[in-house]
Formats: structure tokens, C-alpha cells, sequence
């Protein structure tokens, strides 16, 4: 799980880090703002589709936490609708956890010149402007609320069963290895394995020998 304000570097950690797993075991989303659909339903419905069956490596770019963040600095829901969100996310990250899930939560943390940085370099290369939103210079007005959000979303939200890793990324190099380390440390601790179906070996290599 990928959470951090805008150029943190979301999207980067996913193609240098993720992507150096074989696709067919991993299942990624982007979690944008929510369609009318998804705003129909409670906030972590849309985070429960995507929950990964055994043996995916889910990543989420973005996640529920957009719901403790975006309508806190907004002011798009009343303070105790908010409040009651992390609760919410205790018990359901809790009940994933117990469910065989392993939860790996990342914080990506960049400076404020670091912002400025990378959204100048946005502007400064053609082949980037796509990457480049209005609504982050907006956004970026709003640094200390954001902060603010981020700090008691850490503080509310770092459990037994989901603890929080603060990850500085103002070097990218730096974060890509940090995270790519704490993958390397939670796999090998999980000691995944091939499936074992129960094959007949000997009578498979024998129906496999050429004809007489």
C-alpha cells in the first residue's frame, strides 16, 4: 500500500520496485477519486473488490486512507464521519490480516522544495506534461492541512496487524531501495512456495515415453 502527497513517487516505487515481480502475480489500483458508483457505498467498498486472492502481490496506489485525507482538508464530510474512519479502518485492515493477508503500508515522504522540484521538472520536459495536474498546485497550497492529515492518519492508524513505514523520498534511489529491502524482508519471511499439486510423476513420464 502506496500512500503519499502528489510526486512522492507512487507511480515510480510501482514500475522500479513492483516491476521487477512477474505480472501474473501481481494485481495493481489506482485509487482515484470515486466514481458515483463507489461513492454509493461505504468508503472501503471499493478498497474490498480488489482485495488479492492467495499468492498476488496487491499493490494500491492510493487506498482507503484518501478518506481520512481529501475530506478532512476539504471539509467534504463532518469531523466525526472522519474521526469514525479510522476505527474503521483498524477493524477491517485487522480482520484482512487475520484472513492470511500481509499488509505492507508505505508512507512516502518528500519535502516541500522536493514538491517543487519535481513538478518544475514536470513542466521543464515535454514528454512529462501528461503528468502534470493543475489541481496539484492547488493541493499544494494546502501543505500544512495535509501534513496535518497525514500526521494523525500515522498516528490513529499504525497497528499490530497494519503498522505504518515511514519512508523518506527526496532521493528516489533512496526510496526504491528502502522499499524494495522491506519487500525482500517480508517475502522471505513469508517463505511463499510453488503449489504442490499431487502428481503421479512416474506415470506421467511413463505416458510421456515414445512409442514402441
Amino acid at each position: 500500500m502506496l500512500q503519499g502527497i502528489d510526486t512522492s513517487g507512487k507511480g515510480g516505487v510501482t514500475e522500479h520496485v513492483v516491476g521487477t515481480f512477474g505480472p501474473i502475480g501481481v494485481q495493481y489500483t489506482g485509487f482515484k477519486k470515486p466514481t458515483a458508483e463507489e461513492a454509493a457505498h461505504d468508503f472501503l467498498w471499493r478498497i474490498r473488490k480488489r482485495l488479492p486472492p492467495p499468492g498476488v502481490l496487491a499493490v494500491f496506489d492510493r487506498s482507503h486512507y484518501e478518506d481520512v485525507l481529501v475530506p478532512r482538508v476539504h471539509e467534504l464530510v463532518p469531523e466525526s464521519e472522519w474521526q469514525a474512519r479510522y476505527g474503521k479502518i483498524n477493524a477491517f485492515e485487522a480482520k484482512v490480516a487475520a484472513s492470511g493477508t500481509t499488509l505492507v503500508k508505505c508512507f512516502l515522504h518528500i519535502s516541500y522544495d522536493t514538491q517543487r522540484e519535481r513538478l518544475l521538472a514536470r513542466l521543464d520536459d515535454p514528454d512529462k506534461h501528461w503528468k502534470f495536474n493543475e489541481g496539484d498546485l492547488a493541493e499544494r497550497a494546502l501543505w500544512s492541512d495535509y501534513t496535518a492529515a497525514f500526521e494523525a492518519m500515522l498516528e490513529n492508524c499504525n497497528t499490530a496487524a497494519g503498522p505504518w513505514y515511514v519512508v523518506p523520498s527526496d532521493s528516489k534511489k533512496y526510496r526504491n531501495w528502502a522499499i524494495g529491502e522491506l519487500l525482500r524482508e517480508t517475502l522471505e519471511e513469508l517463505a511463499p512456495q510453488f503449489p504442490q499439486p499431487a502428481l503421479d510423476v512416474e506415470g506421467l513420464r511413463t505416458r510421456l515415453q515414445p512409442p514402441n
